[in-house]
């Protein structure tokens, strides 16, 4: 019988076989959007146990445990590692169909060479052999962060972030780069109760009081340098869609002082605001060759019990129905017209919005730039086979899939890694299938060399990563 996860796994054709086995399988990765902890990589964590390691912090998981009425006290609550795993080994079987059975069994083989199926009936004897190997200084943090062959990766960071920890890794011997990403999210929502308290921080850190628009600026330029000092090339947004009404910096002013003062100021206002600094955060971004990235369109923190219990990123978002292309089109113009347009990538979370990205992707490019604006990678809930099968679908459709950047994490777990090797395996096999129905020639020179740009040159070329890792 044929075993579950073999080599050729999601692979249906002898040219999907091939393809992937020879020049897909072993190529570097570059993780180039992920929420992994900076400190633990610096501080070479060794985790307690299994749970420790695969479960804390993964919301994906949690869902799934939640929705089949596992009691919360299992899932985040104060119960034993042990009892915490078990109702995971409970939950894998039921995940049937969702990603989480692949991924789960994936990451079984792939790290800790656990072949057998993850059930209550085995969920004892592999949580054992798992903690017996995380014993070993193999399955600390930067262990297993080499063992899947990771070149580079980008962690998502706030602005306030004083970057000890990735100065900590850029000064060790540690092989894989790791650089910060700028995450202003903060500093755009005006709307949000600790709004001014943020500010304050922010004026303490970059040493800029902060009582106008200008002083704002100022002192989110002087983070932007120092992120920049410390390697960061990229940034990052999480926002329901991107903003661009108008506004003058006339208006903006007192739209902050009010704010500051704290004024009750109008929905317009806010969205005048946050369309301002958006702006002026693109523009930074253009000036210092970074990359900006747009996450666009989720529902976050639908719960407000669970969030007032656990917190943010407690696993409670959904996809949002959100109009994206007037104000996508907007923003993107904008900043194409006023000449500080940098490289972009954006993500939707609505697969219907998936034709409407890709189109939007291949209005803006620049000469000598491959793929300048990009259709990101298929996200959050999308980010399985059918997602990432149509996510290509619409890029080849309308844009160009031979200058795509491939796949991230987008995790906070360090067992995240197979994932790349997913995507590499759908990839192969929508190749192979092509060439079997004889819509693509078969010449496996010519399309490996596609695949290879996709699942890693195009990405170490795209970027402007430094030389080394911290330039102090």
């Amino acid at each position: 019988m044929k075993s579950f996860i073999d080599n050729n796994f999601l692979l249906e054709t002898e040219f999907a076989k091939e393809l992937y086995h020879d020049y897909a399988k072993d190529l570097p990765i570059i993780d180039y959007h992920n929420h992994l902890p900076p400190n633990e990589i610096a501080d070479n964590r060794a985790f307690e146990n299994i749970s420790k390691l695969w479960l804390e912090g993964d919301h994906y998981k949690w869902r799934a445990m939640r929705n089949l009425g596992i009691e919360e006290k299992y899932i985040t609550g104060q119960t034993s590692d042990k009892e915490k795993f078990d109702k995971w080994a409970f939950t894998v079987p039921y995940t049937i169909k969702n990603p989480l059975y692949h991924w789960s069994h994936m990451e079984l083989q792939r790290y800790f060479g656990i072949a057998e199926m993850l059930n209550p009936t085995t969920s004892s004897s592999i949580y054992n052999h798992c903690n017996e190997l995380l014993k070993t200084s193999d399955f600390a943090t930067q262990g297993l962060l080499k063992s899947r062959n990771v070149e580079v990766i980008c962690t998502t960071d706030d602005p306030l972030d004083n970057l000890s920890h990735h100065q900590k890794i850029a000064g060790s011997d540690f092989k894989t780069t790791v650089l910060p990403t700028f995450r202003p999210d903060r500093i755009i929502n005006i709307d949000k109760v600790d709004f001014v308290d943020y500010l304050n921080d922010l004026s303490t850190i970059s040493q800029i009081k902060i009582s106008d628009f200008e002083s704002l600026l100022q002192a989110i330029k002087s983070r932007i340098d120092y992120f920049h000092t410390n390697g960061c090339r990229l940034s990052d947004h999480g926002l329901p869609h991107a903003y661009a009404y108008d506004f003058t910096e006339k208006e903006v002013n007192v739209i902050l002082k009010n704010r500051l003062c704290e004024k009750t100021i109008t929905d317009s206002e806010i969205l005048k605001f946050k369309s301002a600094i958006l702006f002026h955060l693109g523009r930074f971004y253009g000036k210092n060759k970074w990359t900006m990235q747009l996450h666009l369109g989720p529902i976050r923190d639908t719960n407000t019990s669970l969030l007032k219990s656990i917190g943010i990123n407690a696993g409670v978002d959904s996809i949002g129905d959100f109009q994206q292309a007037i104000q996508l089109a907007r923003f993107l113009n904008k900043l194409n017209e006023n000449g500080s347009l940098p490289k972009t990538i954006i993500y939707n979370s609505n697969p219907a919005d998936n034709d409407l990205f890709a189109t939007m992707a291949g209005n803006f490019s620049e000469d000598g730039i491959k793929g300048k604006v990009q259709f990101g990678a298929a996200w959050w809930f999308l980010d399985q086979k059918d997602g990432i099968t149509n996510q290509i679908k619409s890029q080849s459709n309308m844009g160009l899939l031979s200058t795509s950047l491939g796949m991230l994490t987008d995790s906070r777990s360090f067992l995240s890694f197979p994932r790349h090797e997913y995507y590499r395996r759908i990839v192969c096999n929508i190749f192979g299938n092509d060439v079997k129905n004889s819509e693509l020639p078969n010449d496996m020179e010519w399309i490996g060399k596609i695949a290879q740009d996709l699942f890693y040159n195009n990405s170490k070329n795209y970027f402007n990563f430094p030389d080394n890792k911290v330039s102090n």
